[in-house]
């Protein structure tokens, strides 16, 4: 057998390739002073000699009666590829491991990168023959974890995201996912497996997705990570290439803690390096009722205790008095700003606040103008209505005229105003199907990350906050591509600490935004004191959300109130 080691900051992962040359197996992985190496328990009698190895990628046709990764069907009708190893390179802190099948002109290639102890994984498929293909299974890698069968997870809802809890496999298969369109609040695609030394995988997706830890019948445990295809599959052109989203793997021999802070540590390295400002944001305060007086009151005395960052909410942009209108319509409000939106920001600075704005650009309101004007942007199936969720409708963002008119007005809104902060909501998720001849998962996250690449590519200085009804985008794809996320909507604090906690176990607390406000709990209805409140908040990056216009002079000056002016 030939092997290849990735190295990393204190542990290893070793791929070999038997010398036949039909697949690639995990040979060892975990910390440096105890690899050892996987041990196969089960026999090939009455199976294949695949359906009982530990295959990094399992194609169908090469396993048969244990999960597969891919499965490809040609105009033969077949599903089956046979591919074997053609070629390999190990540039430093990389691999790639490429596979042909001669029948079909099929080309697989594994790709691997070590970045501290994380293994970053991902597959690209080419074909290189005469006639079309279909993916009908195209998950992104599956790491065979060596040890332990207790299976950690992330589940939630609205308001009661994050929430942790574990099953254990003695045999069989767990599964979670998203068939939202979007990351979703039920699941995060993350999975841990506890044991003396802690394995944990995520998914760097953040449209519809499925994670499988399934456990056989010799006792091996394997995670499976990818996107989920249409009814239809995705079809694949002559000469196309198709690559999926990165699943990350990562190792430590001090448990779940550990495990978080190499997680913690990666996220870190994709991050941009700068300091967090102290922000204030409108919403609990004023909802829709936004008036530039009343912001300026809140601005003046959200500066007084420290506040580096005002951010006005919802409601500033016409037709938006209520959730029933205005979105996709994002022009100034001139009853709202009467002096304009400029004016409003130069008092701003004045009282020595940047200046932050919320947006929710991948919604359109029925109402509209935009809506009147283009119906065709508005994501339906045809011959049916489109689904109302939140009084509220989306953008066909696989269309490039749709994405442009996002970009365009993003662009031109913080090309306009001095505009430092940018709360990016989305609150609902992605039900039409629309035509499944097309890959509409793919093409709307593709577009979605290459706006946000674009805004700070061209607005740099603008820091992105990622908001989806509380915290149904966050993920890894999200984490690399904003500066913070909105954990959960549930502000309270004792709340907040089940939340905060399940959020930590695979996501840095640089990323994520903490809010102080008045609000009651959903599951704790008890008030808190200030001091515990900011406390709560200070685990994450710190904001402040309640109405500063009703607390009193003891509560807005508090001795120990514990925010300070960043430099």
């Amino acid at each position: 057998m030939r092997t290849w080691t990735l190295r990393g900051t204190t542990t290893s992962y070793v791929v070999g390739v038997p010398d036949h040359g039909q697949w690639a197996q995990l040979v060892a992985w975990g910390p440096h002073d105890g690899l050892a190496p996987v041990v196969v328990a089960g026999t090939e009698h009455f199976v294949p000699r695949a359906d009982v190895e530990p295959l990094e990628y399992a194609v169908r046709g090469v396993r048969y009666t244990a999960p597969v990764d891919l499965v490809v069907s040609g105009s033969d009708g077949s599903d089956e590829l046979r591919p074997t190893l053609t070629n390999s390179t190990q540039p430093p802190q990389r691999l790639e491991l490429e596979f042909v099948d001669e029948v079909r002109a099929v080309r697989i290639v594994l790709r691997y990168r070590m970045v501290g102890d994380v293994v970053e994984r991902w597959v690209a498929v080419r074909n290189d023959g005469p006639d079309e293909l279909v993916l009908h299974r195209h998950d992104s890698a599956g790491f065979v974890v060596p040890g332990g069968n207790t299976v950690k997870y992330l589940w939630g809802e609205w308001n009661s995201e994050f929430q942790q809890a574990s099953v254990t496999l003695p045999r069989g298969r767990f599964t979670i996912g998203s068939a939202q369109g979007i990351t979703g609040h039920s699941y995060s695609p993350y999975l841990v497996v506890d044991d003396d030394v802690a394995y944990g995988v995520q998914l760097a997706w953040s449209g519809s997705w499925e994670m499988s830890a399934d456990v056989d019948t010799t006792g091996l445990v394997r995670i499976q990570a990818g996107r989920t295809s249409s009814s239809l599959g995705i079809t694949l052109k002559p000469g196309e290439t198709w690559v999926s989203p990165k699943a990350v793997g990562a190792c430590s021999a001090e448990g779940t803690d550990g495990l978080a802070r190499v997680f913690h540590d990666y996220e870190r390295a994709a991050s941009r390096k700068r300091v967090p400002k102290v922000l204030y944001n409108s919403w609990f305060a004023t909802e829709f009722d936004i008036r530039a007086d009343h912001q300026l009151e809140l601005a003046r005395r959200a500066a007084g205790i420290g506040v580096e960052t005002f951010v006005v909410d919802d409601g500033w942009f016409v037709g938006r008095s209520d959730d029933t209108g205005g979105l996709g319509d994002w022009e100034v409000d001139p009853a709202r700003f009467p002096g304009g939106l400029d004016a409003f920001i130069g008092q701003l600075k004045e009282i020595g606040l940047d200046f932050g704005l919320w947006v929710e650009p991948e919604s359109v309101s029925p109402t509209s103008q935009l809506a009147r004007e283009h119906p065709e942007w508005i994501l339906r199936t045809p011959g049916h209505d489109p689904i109302l969720i939140r009084n509220q409708l989306l953008l066909d963002l696989s269309r490039d005229d749709v994405a442009e008119f996002i970009w365009s007005t993003l662009d031109r809104l913080l090309s306009t105003y001095d505009i430092s902060y940018l709360k990016w909501d989305a609150n609902r998720p992605r039900l039409d199907s629309g035509d499944q001849r097309r890959d509409l998962d793919g093409r709307v996250i593709g577009n979605l990350y290459r706006i946000l690449e674009k805004l700070r590519d061209r607005h740099p200085e603008v820091s992105v906050e990622g908001c989806a009804g509380g915290g149904a985008r966050i993920d890894l794809a999200m984490a690399s591509r904003v500066d913070t996320l909105w954990p959960s909507d549930n502000t309270a604090p004792l709340d907040r600490l089940r939340i905060q906690e399940g959020f930590r176990t695979g996501f840095a607390p640089h990323l994520m935004s903490s809010w102080v406000t008045d609000a009651e709990g959903t599951h704790d209805g008890r008030e808190r004191s200030l001091d515990f409140r900011f406390h709560v908040a200070m685990a994450g990056v710190l904001g402040i959300g309640a109405d500063l216009s009703r607390w009193t002079d003891d509560q807005r000056y508090f001795p120990a109130l514990p925010i300070s002016v960043s430099s």
